[in-house]
């Protein structure tokens, strides 16, 4: 559930992707995770940062971690019916 309604959005993408050596995957997945093109290109690590991933692994990696995650249970309740 992407929205793209302001002008120029998709345009922005396009350079996003283009700066930041995207996929069209990895592009969908950021737009699902609902990042904007300009974090995308604000996290593209300069020479200084060897720590920092690329940003298609960091993309990805946050949508791994939000998708491939088991759902969480509750506290389990007991009822008990002996009166």
């Amino acid at each position: 559930m992407t929205r793209t309604n302001k002008p120029g959005q998709e345009q922005r993408w396009a350079e996003a992707q283009r700066r930041c050596r995207l996929s069209g995957e990895a592009v969908r997945m950021a737009k699902e995770l609902g990042l904007n093109p300009r974090s995308l290109i604000k996290n593209i690590p300069s020479p200084k940062q060897q720590w920092k991933a690329p940003v298609e692994d960091w993309v990805r990696d946050i949508y791994r971690r939000r998708h491939d995650a088991k759902p969480r249970r509750g506290k389990a309740t007991t009822r008990s019916d002996d009166g």
